[in-house]
């Protein structure tokens, strides 16, 4: 599984603290604590809609969809940035979404002991 590559590969980068973070202007992925919070996501943007038929075909069911007009706060486009996993690891993931939550809805069904 991609997530558990990208963890075991990171797990022996120690973070270090970014001297010059601050509240106002600072990443929330660094702090001037030694931490660091990384993306371990495809790169590639999704439409709702493919999401939203991934998870319908890994579950065999059809979502009760109620389609509205876009809302107030609602993004418009979005992906995971992985730049910074990369950089530090020389990793970038690619599974499509089809995959990756077929992939999560068969380890949920197994952990949960769900049918």
């Amino acid at each position: 599984m991609i997530l558990v590559e990208a963890i075991v590969r990171i797990q022996d980068v120690i973070p270090q603290p970014d001297p010059e973070w601050t509240v106002e202007e600072g990443s929330p992925a660094t702090s001037s604590a030694p931490y660091r919070v990384y993306n371990i996501g495809n790169s590639s943007p999704v439409e709702l809609m493919d999401y939203i038929n991934a998870l319908e075909q890994a579950l065999g069911l059809e979502a009760k969809k109620n389609m509205m007009p876009i809302q107030p706060g609602d993004v418009l486009n979005t992906s995971a940035e992985t730049q910074a996993l990369y950089e530090t690891i020389g990793f970038k993931p690619e599974t499509p979404v089809q995959q990756g939550v077929k992939n999560f809805v068969d380890w949920y069904k197994e952990y949960y002991q769900y049918n």
